[in-house]
């Protein structure tokens, strides 16, 4: 029988045939680390006693949850990762002066490279598969082994193919796909799998809306999501200085799958999700019957704060206002992210519109800072969970969507269809 991209990937990196079930050892090519779960990894590595790292190239630590510090205490947690940094030499340290949010800043750099084996102590590490990748979130002890072998341990995951057949309409994005994905088989629908996307609908995807389609895979229990390398990608890569050569990877014609999930994109419309899960789907027609006033939209995230997110809200907010009793908060995912939002009027639109445009950070997201929910409030968000207290006061509701639902329900104050503006 055939074998799966993740299955090739790891054969190669395992030095011979595996499949799926089977546990193996094998090199990792990038470590990814972050101001909040980096010192544990810290604190393993040094009472292991090691000394040094086994790949200094091969690990980044990406300070992007509470940079800049927020208080005291995130002040503290930061210094640790730095002293780390600099006590290494490391190569790949990303601080102030060339932040941004690790899933963003990664591909930018050149440091995620198709065919590679990639962890990280944060689940959203599975964003890097859009590249043809095998990456995958795992815990900050996990990571501090690696730091000392190089290496880890896998089960080679089964995988759900996912096929996506015809062209998205107008305003129907990489984020509307995942969630309908999400929607069908729930959040723990393809746990410990890997979520391989397939089909025709691929080539209508840029890399914005596959990086967006591979980061919520986890929000499926998934192990990784993954996507073939095709011209696009190339594209994508070919003004970067890669750290490694790419390999790149293709499922065979007869390799085994546990479930084929079939997804019409012609007939999708944009898809919001509900609190308090992903997975509460519905259709943007539901939402804007149900009437639902917002007190505060934010876009931003490692699933939706890239330039094309940030393209698609200014084209709606253009000569637009932000409703009164809504506050609108627009985070780029990276330095270079925001400064080609400046050069192109993107910042002057959004400030004219009445938004606040911020540094990057997860901030918000995770309800660490700049864009906390207060009681009972509602907000439209373009990231990646909307669990109870995710992004503040357990009362609050977050209604996850594309950044074109949350831009236009900015305007109006209430959840919007931005076909009807």
């Amino acid at each position: 029988m055939g074998q799966t991209i993740t299955e090739k990937i790891f054969s190669d990196h395992a030095g011979h045939t595996v499949k799926a079930g089977e546990i193996i050892k094998c090199h990792i090519d990038m470590v990814i680390g972050n101001d909040i779960t980096t010192p544990i990894s810290i604190k393993a590595f040094e009472d292991s006693g090691a000394k040094k790292l086994a790949n200094p190239d091969g690990f980044s630590i990406v300070m992007d949850h509470f940079i800049p510090a927020k208080d005291i205490a995130s002040a503290n947690q930061a210094k640790i990762s730095r002293e780390f940094a600099y006590k290494h030499d490391m190569k790949h340290f990303f601080d102030e002066k060339d932040m941004g949010i690790e899933h963003a800043l990664l591909p930018e750099k050149g440091l995620v490279v198709p065919g590679d084996v990639i962890i990280g102590a944060d689940s959203h590490t599975c964003t890097h598969g859009a590249l043809g990748a095998f990456a995958t979130g795992m815990g900050s002890t996990d990571l501090a082994f690696t730091m000392i072998t190089g290496e880890n341990w896998f089960k080679v995951p089964e995988a759900i193919k996912v096929v996506f057949s015809g062209k998205p309409k107008p305003y129907v994005y990489g984020k509307d796909l995942i969630l309908e994905v999400i929607r069908l088989i729930g959040v723990d629908g393809a746990l410990y799998k890997t979520l391989e996307f397939t089909g025709d609908t691929i080539q209508h995807l840029n890399m914005d809306d596959r990086f967006s389609l591979c980061n919520m895979a986890i929000e499926a229990g998934a192990k990784n999501g993954i996507i073939a390398v095709d011209e696009i990608t190339k594209e994508f890569l070919s003004d970067k200085k890669l750290a490694r050569k790419p390999k790149f990877f293709y499922s065979d014609e007869d390799a085994t799958y546990s479930q084929i999930i079939e997804i019409d994109v012609a007939n999708l419309e944009p898809v919001i999700a509900y609190p308090h899960l992903p997975s509460n789907g519905k259709s943007i027609r539901q939402a804007v019957a149900d009437d639902l006033e917002v007190d505060q939209v934010f876009i931003g995230s490692c699933t939706n704060g890239r330039l094309g997110d940030l393209r698609i809200a200014a084209k709606i907010l253009k000569g637009q206002k932000v409703a009164r009793k809504t506050r609108l908060i627009i985070t780029p995912a990276t330095q270079k992210i925001s400064q080609q939002a400046q050069k192109e009027g993107l910042v002057d639109i959004f400030i004219e519109a009445g938004a606040v445009f911020s540094n990057p950070t997860c901030g918000a997201c995770l309800g660490g800072y700049m864009g906390i929910l207060g009681k009972n409030e509602r907000c439209v968000a373009t990231t990646n969970r909307n669990f109870i207290g995710r992004m503040g006061d357990r009362t609050s509701e977050i209604y996850l969507a594309n950044s074109a639902v949350a831009a236009a329900s900015a305007i109006k104050g209430k959840i919007t269809d931005p076909r009807d503006l």
